[in-house]
């Protein structure tokens, strides 16, 4: 039987490498999106690097460095467009100019639109080969919540559910611990470090009393957190306002100004809305408008079943546990109920088994 082997087109295997170099930078890089290169001569590789933390050299010339600055007619790989602006460090596409790098290949343009287009420009007018788009949807995919931030200035939003087989997440008296296994949950501690962050409404903290810090993964990296608390019910004793980073609670228009005040006093910021109950969708704009690139929502079935309702989700983390409650708090209830023939639709973009836990990755169906 004949059979074809196709050759891996160069420019894509160097790109993977460069990909696999800037997940290297995951719970580290934020505000900045991770980032590898890798530079090559004669089809070898003679440096490489990847953007490891804010404020410290980018991948592009962290690779030059590898290669001990001999990079003069070489091609570079890199995942997203060079910079062109002095932020915390100087242009890279500057560097690469004066290193005499001979050809730039880059995944994907950056989302900024300080840079969008510019890096390329820069580089093709001083006579650098530039070639953009290769493997662009698996570099969109690294830095998904960087991209919708820049393009739309709202979170990146993770749904995070851990539910029994029958879909409880908690039994018919509000009690949740423990559904899912200690795998699951470590799990869970590592995509909180890798957010901006973490929102939870008061029946949760009123019922699980939560810190909602990741524990032992990113050790520099705390996610701002926020409870949705409309009437401000949450006890001043909580270990969500005890706990550093400082939390935010948001509240609507009926909150009690004597609670406010006693908050404020112990350092918790408030934001309050005009409407009686907290509105999904206003709080995440505002807190788009503080720099929240990515937020994560965990907790009951009243958020959980605003959040899919309203189509705010762009990721939902479901941990299945093979048990059955037959009752109990459900993670989406809607009253009536939804006709078959238009529920709302998910796609499985992965899944993954955490000990007895299955993990299902979803999305809106396209």
């Amino acid at each position: 039987m004949n059979s074809e082997v196709q050759e891996i087109d160069p420019d894509e295997r160097f790109m993977k490498i460069a990909l696999g170099l800037a997940e290297l930078g995951r719970g580290f890089t934020a505000p900045n999106p991770m980032v590898g290169a890798v530079i090559v001569r004669k089809g070898r590789i003679i440096g490489a690097g990847y953007h490891k933390r804010a404020g410290e050299p980018h991948a592009e010339i962290r690779a030059m460095e590898d290669a001990g600055w001999d990079v003069k007619g070489a091609t570079m790989y890199v995942t997203l467009e060079p910079c062109v602006h002095y932020g915390r460090t100087p242009p890279c596409a500057d560097r690469i100019i004066k290193e005499g790098i001979k050809r730039v290949v880059i995944a994907v343009l950056d989302p900024n639109p300080r840079v969008h287009g510019e890096g390329v420009r820069k580089l093709r007018e001083a006579g650098i080969e530039v070639k953009v788009g290769v493997l662009e949807k698996e570099a969109r995919a690294l830095n998904e919540a960087f991209f919708k931030f820049m393009e739309t200035g709202l979170p990146f939003v993770i749904l995070k559910l851990a539910a029994t087989l029958d879909g409880h997440i908690a039994d018919s008296r509000g009690n949740s611990k423990w559904i899912s296994s200690e795998a699951s949950r470590a799990f869970v501690h590592k995509l909180r470090g890798e957010v901006d962050g973490i929102a939870v409404g008061i029946n949760t903290v009123l019922v699980d009393d939560p810190m909602l810090t990741p524990r032992d993964v990113y050790p520099a990296r705390f996610p701002r957190r926020f409870v949705l608390d409309s009437e401000l019910k949450i006890p001043l004793t909580s270990k969500i306002l005890r706990v550093p980073p400082p939390t935010v609670v948001v509240t609507g228009a009926k909150h009690s100004e004597e609670k406010k005040k006693a908050l404020e006093e112990r350092g918790i910021e408030v934001w309050i809305q005009e409407k009686q109950e907290v509105d999904m969708k206003e709080f995440l704009k505002k807190a788009g408008e503080k720099g929240i690139q990515s937020m994560m929502f965990e907790g009951g079935g009243k958020v959980a079943t605003s959040i899919i309702e309203a189509g705010l989700f762009d990721k939902i983390y479901l941990f299945l546990a093979p048990r059955l409650l037959g009752g109990g708090i459900q993670f989406f209830r809607k009253d009536p109920p939804l006709p078959v023939d238009s529920p709302v639709e998910l796609q499985i973009e992965t899944f993954k088994r955490f000990s007895s836990d299955l993990l299902l990755v979803l999305r809106k169906k396209e």
